[in-house]
């Protein structure tokens, strides 16, 4: 009996920590496929694909805007700061998301075992080459430091650099519309559903990024889940 109940006490704590470090659920539109799909099956017809060619085609003769990235397997591939972080406070479990003592680690210094993504490199320096500004708002929780800020703008060789926004995460709320708003900001890149409505509610288009299959945030999502478009090439 307290076997059972211990083992039920650790399943819900597991899944408030998840639940606390996710967006609100928006039922989809479309089917949707995951990467791995996409990678094994090939894409789909019904999926609206993109590149950075397009996008530049698109834009050309356009004054520059703002545009906006998110962090975590959009620019960078930061699986391995969070299985460490994992490791160290809270082995199996993942209440670490909810560790302020994670967060500083992540924001302070670990972020130099991510990888950047090709994607964001390609994407990065076709907006810098026609004088957008670049923005990145990411889900994590804030820390003091800005270790992440120039991490990003040495690593994608970012000449006019924003301090990166801490949006945080709620279960009620897509806590980033609000900074895709106020800074007028026209396309938002991300690879989690909240990324696509989030800028949706802001007025923005909300591009896609493939999740990379590997990736340590799990389930993978649904590309094209909201007839979004869909970036090729983009789990890399």
């Amino acid at each position: 009996m307290n076997h059972t109940f211990r083992t039920l006490t650790l399943v819900l704590t597991c899944v408030a920590s998840l639940s606390a470090n996710a967006d609100p659920k928006t039922p989809g539109t479309h089917q949707g496929y995951s990467t791995i799909d996409m990678t094994t099956a090939g894409i789909p017809k019904d999926v609206k694909m993109i590149s950075v060619a397009d996008i530049k085609h698109e834009l050309a003769g356009k004054p520059p805007f703002a545009v906006g990235f998110d962090i975590d397997d959009t620019t960078l591939f930061s699986s391995p700061v969070f299985y460490r972080g994992q490791q160290m406070f809270s082995p199996g479990g993942y209440s670490y998301l909810t560790n302020q003592k994670f967060w500083d680690k992540a924001n302070c210094g670990w972020d130099k075992f991510s990888m950047p993504k090709q994607i964001a490199q390609k994407l990065i320096k076709m907006h810098q080459e026609r004088g957008d500004d670049i923005y990145f708002i990411t889900g994590r929780t804030g820390s003091a430091c800005h270790f992440t800020t120039d991490y990003l703008q040495k690593t994608f060789q970012i000449k006019k650099m924003n301090d990166v926004i801490f949006a945080g995460s709620s279960r009620t709320e897509y806590t980033k519309t609000q900074y895709i708003k106020a800074h007028d900001i026209k396309i938002y890149y991300g690879d989690a559903d909240g990324d696509i409505i989030s800028a949706r509610d802001a007025g923005a288009e909300g591009i896609r990024v493939m999740r990379a299959a590997n990736s340590s945030y799990k389930p993978i999502p649904k590309n094209g889940i909201y007839g979004e478009r869909v970036l090729k090439d983009s789990q890399y």
